[in-house]
């Protein structure tokens, strides 16, 4: 028999009973979940709450940029040593080979007189084995002179008997002797001759070798005698030394900076640029600054890519004629343009980047601000460049994030 099964339904008292409940945990678990959240109670005053703007974006760096020469000449020594004169003063302006110090190197001096010492012995040397051998030229030639006097007597002699033997004159004992003496200065004058060429030949090529030799000890002699003029240090060019600070006793190594000198014939800046901007720099780039109420364009002529204390160098060049009245060491604002001017959305600069790297910012809403994630693209003197994340009109806090960055939300007090 089958049985006949009843579903069980819930009433309606039921039903709103477990909605009731339903909706009871719900609030808990929220009140739960803002209870876990960390909020950081901030005063309006102590904060800088910026707006997003859409506008001109310019692709500008500013920089501080120093007057310096179009051209410095560093001023070293080929030695080292101790300062033991000055007969110059910083800030002088000298003509080129003007003397500015001396430097004072005794192991140097000693090494340069033995080596002066050793080639005026060996030039010594050379010119005596050239005298030996002219020496022997003219033994040589002598030689030659008393075989060819003594040929032609036996020539006239061997004539003679020959002339009185064909008329039995003389006996032929006598011609045979003539005839001998004859043939004999014949024969010992082609073979001092032969002596005489080969003795040329060589000589030559010992002259050579000589001359050859003497060339480089002189070369020697002068080469030292130009270092010892060096260990008194002389403007390479004319100008206005600088850079230069010797006192007597002071050490300088081999090829160290003892100062510059600034030729005057134009000047150019050189400014430091934030390591940020190191791949965007290039040379050929322009710039503009102000002197005297006056607009000046430039162009980067230079760009030196060590960084140093988070900076890298460049230099400018100006672009037609440079300002009148300008001088080393003097300050100017200079503005480097790094591409056109295009549209986007900005975000005021603030130390707020310090803390999150441009990859987040607290966005206020209602004097609350709530973290929001971000994307920066570049950044000029003014503005950051913002690619994704916010919207114009958008408030975010632009002040440091030192205090609260640990925190989810931060309510603003007023």
């Amino acid at each position: 028999m089958d049985k006949k099964i009843e579903k069980k339904r819930f009433g309606t008292k039921t039903l709103i009973f477990i909605g009731g409940a339903i909706a009871f945990l719900a609030v808990i678990a929220y009140g739960y979940t803002i209870s876990l959240k960390k909020v950081y109670q901030a005063d309006a005053d102590k904060l800088t709450i910026s707006k997003v703007e859409f506008g001109d974006f310019e692709d500008v760096a500013l920089l501080n940029a120093s007057v310096v020469p179009l051209t410095s000449v560093i001023v070293s020594s080929s030695e080292g040593g101790t300062v033991a004169e000055i007969f110059t003063e910083n800030g002088s302006s000298v003509v080129k080979g003007t003397p500015l110090l001396r430097i004072s190197n005794s192991n140097a001096m000693l090494s340069y007189t033995s080596s002066q010492t050793a080639a005026t012995e060996q030039i010594n040397q050379l010119r005596k084995s050239r005298l030996d051998l002219e020496q022997n030229q003219r033994v040589l030639n002598q030689d030659v002179l008393d075989v060819e006097n003594n040929l032609r007597t036996a020539t006239r002699q061997f004539r003679l008997d020959s002339t009185l033997f064909s008329k039995q004159v003389v006996s032929k004992q006598e011609f045979s002797k003539s005839t001998q003496d004859y043939e004999y200065y014949q024969g010992k004058l082609k073979i001092v001759k032969q002596a005489i060429r080969q003795e040329n030949q060589s000589r030559k090529m010992q002259l050579s070798q000589i001359d050859q030799s003497m060339r480089q000890m002189n070369e020697s002699l002068q080469m030292i005698k130009k270092n010892i003029e060096n260990m008194t240090i002389k403007a390479p060019v004319s100008g206005k030394l600088s850079s230069y600070d010797p006192v007597i006793g002071k050490s300088y190594n081999s090829n160290e900076m003892i100062g510059k000198i600034d030729v005057l014939q134009g000047y150019k800046l050189q400014a430091g640029v934030d390591e940020y901007y190191i791949n965007r720099v290039k040379e050929g780039q322009t710039s503009t600054c102000e002197f005297n109420g006056k607009t000046y364009n430039l162009i980067v002529s230079k760009v030196i890519p060590e960084v140093t204390a988070g900076q890298f160098q460049v230099e400018m060049a100006f672009k037609g004629a440079a300002p009148e009245n300008l001088r080393r060491g003097l300050s100017l604002q200079t503005k480097l343009t790094l591409s056109d001017n295009s549209k986007s959305l900005l975000l005021s600069q603030g130390q707020f980047f310090q803390s999150t790297g441009g990859s987040w910012v607290f966005v206020v809403n209602n004097g609350k601000a709530i973290k929001k994630s971000v994307k920066i693209g570049r950044k000029n003197y003014l503005f950051y460049e913002i690619l994704d994340g916010l919207q114009k009109g958008d408030e975010v806090i632009t002040s440091s994030y030192d205090q609260f960055n640990q925190y989810d939300q931060v309510e603003i007090s007023k």
